[in-house]
């Protein structure tokens, strides 16, 4: 991230190494933060549903954000030229970024033919380098609700998606079928007529595997030739069956590529609901882990303020003795100042009694 004077702008530039490898339909940057908000760049290496490079702006975390958030940004996107910066390509918008639309950007960026080609110099030893400039315009003050708060909401909801998806989950077989056919002008015999008649029920009883296509064309074209030992019903239902033989296997394998396709988005959405299940598992272990963190962190809280209570306890005696200490002290100069004082009149008064006493000595040695 470079540093800017304005708190508000920021860039952040992206080195994708192996770009023509990534095999991942987008990939995310790391995160970067202007003016307080995270943001990440996504790219889309073979592009969003378009022959072209798609670059987007998105809003990184915004599952733990609060509710009712916003942020009006100005951002401009560049793929960088490695040969040549002047060629660099870079393209500016402005958007209003919430929870319902977390990225921005362009979709046709650059087409792949041209990114792709070494000679253009936006690949440089399979490295593709994207810058992002970001100038935060306004951001609505956030709602004062806990982070834990949110991540209490966010899954429980998905908790209630799942027990619903559970609840309503339903499971549905497949079949399928097909086949075509051709006529036969020659009157069968009854032993062919006795074999095509085995052959049709061994057909129908595995009507959808793709082997018995040829099987079933000539158990009805023998079929549809003989007239003896059919009922007319069943003559009836061959010549109706081979009468639209075309479409009715068209229908089967259409059937059949429809059904392949539902057993696979059947089997995606089961594998989508396994991760969703798998997210819901690990959301318990960090609630669990939240609870305990809110526990310590409330457990802190109050060796805080016990701290805090001793503390303050500690600096009002602190500050009486320290009136104590300032009194003594003066105190203490004050009689340190009678002390000289005092010993100055004592040096002055032994002075005195020094004199009296000699004098008082020789008074009692001349009339003693």
């Amino acid at each position: 991230m470079d540093t800017q004077n304005d708190v508000n702008r920021g860039e952040f530039t992206w080195k994708i190494s192996n770009f023509s490898e990534q095999d991942g339909k987008k990939l995310y940057s790391e995160a970067f933060t202007v003016s307080g908000c995270k943001w990440r760049i996504l790219v889309f290496p073979k592009g969003n549903e378009t022959d072209h490079l798609s670059v987007y702006l998105a809003v990184a975390g915004s599952a733990t954000l609060p509710n009712g958030w916003t942020r009006n940004a100005e951002l401009s996107l560049s793929v960088i030229n490695q040969i040549n910066h002047v060629r660099s390509i870079r393209k500016e918008t402005q958007h209003n970024f919430t929870a319902g639309e977390i990225d921005w950007g362009f979709k046709s960026f650059i087409s792949l033919t041209e990114l792709c080609n070494p000679r253009w110099g936006y690949l440089a030893n399979d490295t593709l380098v994207i810058k992002a400039e970001v100038c935060v315009l306004t951001v609505t003050p956030p709602v004062n609700i806990q982070p834990t708060d949110k991540f209490e909401s966010y899954f429980t909801s998905l908790e209630e998606f799942v027990n619903a998806a559970e609840i309503n989950g339903v499971s549905v077989g497949s079949t399928s079928c097909h086949q075509d056919g051709a006529l036969m002008a020659e009157i069968p015999s009854l032993e062919e007529v006795e074999k095509a008649k085995q052959s049709l029920k061994e057909c129908l009883s595995d009507l959808f595997r793709l082997n018995m296509k040829e099987r079933l064309s000539k158990a009805l074209s023998t079929l549809s030739s003989a007239r003896i030992r059919l009922s007319s019903e069943q003559q009836i239902a061959i010549e109706t069956f081979q009468a639209n033989f075309n479409d009715f296997i068209s229908d089967f394998l259409s059937f059949e590529q429809d059904n392949a396709e539902f057993e696979l988005h059947k089997l995606q959405k089961d594998q989508r609901f396994s991760a969703m299940k798998k997210s819901q598992e690990t959301h318990f272990f960090y609630k669990q882990l939240m609870d305990d963190l809110v526990n310590e962190e409330e457990e802190l809280k109050r060796k805080t303020e016990e701290v805090k209570s001793r503390k303050d306890k500690l600096l009002s005696n602190w500050e009486i003795l320290l009136v104590e200490s300032e009194e003594a002290k003066l105190g203490y100069q004050d009689e340190q100042k009678k002390v000289a004082e005092a010993e100055e009149k004592k040096r002055i008064a032994e002075e005195r009694m020094s004199r009296s006493s000699f004098a008082w000595s020789n008074l009692k040695a001349q009339f003693g």
